[in-house]
């Protein structure tokens, strides 16, 4: 007996993919016009929200593997929106510090992207969109 897979209209994978594409065109839209991808944007709001952070780090809470994170960083420094150093104390451990010129590019277009968070959530209603999230980030926990 075959076993027929669900409709891709009930197909998570498939949902995820098309869910993440109706946020993120609008979003890749305004990054365009900052001269930012995606991926940088992610790692300047990692960056921001926790100061002085390692790599590693930032790989994990930008969702990024680590060589791609290494060619994204390289680009945000040449851009002159990062700074890397050398820990005091590990010398082979590097921090990464947004400067004054990333906090001035988030400041440029925080704005606009509140604004695209604000129609979701208004479009979606408050109550559902907030469940969603906490949908979302439950499935991130669970081993698979």
């Amino acid at each position: 007996m075959t076993k027929t897979l669900p409709s891709t209209s009930r197909s998570l994978p498939i949902a995820l993919l098309r869910a993440r594409e109706r946020v993120m065109g609008p979003i890749r839209n305004l990054l365009s016009d900052a001269n930012l991808t995606e991926q940088q944007w992610r790692v300047l709001r990692v960056v921001q929200e926790n100061g002085g952070i390692d790599p590693t780090q930032i790989a994990e809470e930008a969702c990024l593997l680590l060589p791609s994170l290494t060619r994204i960083l390289q680009k945000l420094d040449e851009k002159g929106l990062i700074n890397r150093t050398r820990d005091t104390v590990d010398r082979r451990r590097q921090v990464i510090k947004i400067t004054p010129a990333g906090e001035e590019i988030i400041e440029a277009n925080i704005a606009a992207s509140l604004e695209l968070v604000a129609r979701t959530r208004e479009k979606m209603g408050e109550e559902r969109y907030e469940a969603l999230l906490d949908l979302l980030n439950d499935l991130d926990k669970i081993e698979l």
